[in-house]
């Protein structure tokens, strides 16, 4: 076959389609988001809601999101700083932390639907796989139901994104999923341990490794577990420590917004500089023609003087 040279004119620019921005930058996902955001013609207008899960260096950040077209709305929402609150201050970004997002997210998200008391969700997590079910009575409101919006992240097993989701399910929201990714999931016997899991919703796993590295490193444990011992909690503490705070969580769900030991707002005019209305304005500039004037006068005057 001979050669055949590939000639980019302007009919091949006029062609090319340049991508989204978000595309562009590495962020969404455009595959996964359409088939994560489109709902039947059937449902009438009714949003398809997302529980958007993110991860960053310091905190969880759990979402319930439904798409329009003028972009996405976010009906709740709820991170992991607002959890030394209900008595979690240390380990904001671990699995446990992120189930406890979830589930402070769900109970949010269902008070404000009016449907805290019909869904109440699993109460006292034994780390068994159970989905939210609908309720017996006809008349009674369907649960309420979204898909997980993992974004970029690798769904690997054991991910926290799935601590998240477990949460919220946990929560009392219906979220269709399985158990394949849950820590303590065999893939030869396909079977879950519900020991494992349980260990990981209340903190056993951090609580082993403390243990662990007790034993092994000292040093490093004392390093890496400071803020731990500072107040003064040990491996034995921590189990208790998330139980009253799901506890917490459950009795009040509702986002109260920390209290500021300075009031920024005041402290950052105090250095903004006012702008000028239209009129002072214009008597500066009199002003200041008003003054050049008379420094000529003044300086007229000392040459006659000087004259003479």
């Amino acid at each position: 076959m001979p050669f055949v040279k590939t000639v980019k004119s302007n009919a091949y620019f006029s062609r090319f389609q340049v991508k989204y921005r978000r595309r562009r930058e590495g962020k969404t996902d455009y595959y996964a988001r359409k088939r994560l955001i489109t709902q039947a013609k059937n449902k009438y207008n009714a949003p398809k809601y997302r529980l958007v899960v993110r991860f960053t260096n310091k905190q969880v950040i759990v979402q319930i999101v439904y798409a329009r077209l003028q972009g996405d709305f976010v009906l709740c929402a709820a991170t992991s700083k607002e959890l030394p609150r209900y008595g979690i201050n240390h380990g904001l970004t671990n699995w446990t932390a992120a189930y406890a997002t979830g589930l402070l997210c769900a109970r949010r998200a269902l008070t404000k639907l009016n449907l805290a008391d019909k869904y109440a969700g699993v109460v006292e997590a034994d780390g068994t796989h159970q989905l939210t079910e609908a309720l017996d009575d006809e008349d009674a409101p369907r649960p309420f139901k979204c898909y997980l919006d993992v974004g970029l992240r690798r769904t690997s097993t054991g991910n926290r994104v799935f601590g998240a989701m477990k949460g919220a399910s946990d929560g009392g929201i219906y979220i269709p999923h399985s158990d394949k990714r849950f820590p303590g999931f065999d893939p030869e016997s396909k079977s879950l341990d519900a020991e494992v899991l349980k260990k990981y919703i209340f903190g056993g796993h951090v609580a082993e490794y403390m243990e662990s590295l007790e034993e092994e490193d000292e040093e490093r444990f004392r390093k890496q577990f400071s803020t731990y011992l500072a107040d003064d909690i040990g491996s034995e503490d921590i189990e208790e420590i998330y139980t009253n705070a799901y506890a917490a969580i459950r009795e009040d769900p509702a986002f109260k917004p920390t209290e500021k030991e300075k009031d920024w707002k005041a402290e950052t005019k105090k250095y903004k500089v006012a702008r000028l209305t239209l009129e002072q304005r214009k008597e500066r500039i009199q002003e200041k023609i008003d003054a050049f004037h008379a420094n000529q006068g003044a300086e007229a005057m000392e040459e006659d003087e000087d004259e003479e």
